[in-house]
């Protein structure tokens, strides 16, 4: 996210040099953006092989993408046993996923097909490059993941909505079921993640 700003934001301050200067910028910060969801994605491969499993609705695919690359890797041991595996043959296997890989708020978005984004779908949105991270709803969108990294986020969420609905006098009913409901929503997903953290190497979505 913070990659994402800032290409947005100080990319204005080059509009009035040479092209080639703001080009080679930009390609700058598509290296960093690249090197950095390789670089969660094999950590997320790692938590998987630990038994750390994702959640949210796109975890299942996420899980079967990971096992299909432990065959392969397990195919290699076996035509050479004696190589030892290093992270790049690895993270080989998971640069096209890795290149999905989009930053939300509080959870990963894998936008491999943008006719399963629901944020596309929610917003009728023309421009189909992209996800619109400003309307994700990882509850519910099959491409969105959840990780321990998430957590926090959505623990906040969850005590700051029912701080909140403490506050709200019993009169206003329409406001204090919307607040419970994202509080409810939001403890729901923490709950997913715990479970989900320990549910074995071959574990499946919650």
């Amino acid at each position: 996210m913070q990659l994402k700003h800032l290409s947005v934001t100080t990319t204005e301050g080059y509009a009035n040099r040479p092209v080639g200067t703001q080009a080679l910028f930009l390609a700058e910060i598509g290296k960093e953006e690249e090197s950095r969801n390789l670089s969660l994605t094999l950590r997320a491969f790692r938590d998987y092989q630990g038994g750390r499993r994702p959640s949210g609705p796109g975890a299942r695919d996420l899980l079967a993408f990971f096992a299909s690359v432990e065959r392969q890797l397990e195919e290699l041991d076996v035509t050479a046993p004696v190589v030892k595996r290093s992270d790049q043959e690895v993270i080989n296997l998971l640069a096209h996923r890795a290149g999905a890989l989009h930053l939300g708020l509080a959870n990963y978005c894998w936008f491999l097909d943008p006719d399963k984004g629901l944020c596309l779908k929610l917003a009728d949105s023309a421009d189909r490059s992209q996800p619109l991270a400003g309307m994700c709803d990882s509850a519910r969108c099959p491409q969105a993941t959840h990780h321990s990294c998430h957590r926090d986020t959505w623990a906040t969420a969850a005590l700051s909505g029912r701080a909140f609905i403490s506050k709200i006098g019993r009169g206003q009913k329409t406001e204090r079921a919307r607040l419970m409901a994202e509080a409810e929503r939001a403890e729901h997903i923490v709950a997913a993640i715990d479970a989900a953290a320990h549910g074995g190497p071959r574990g499946t979505d919650q």
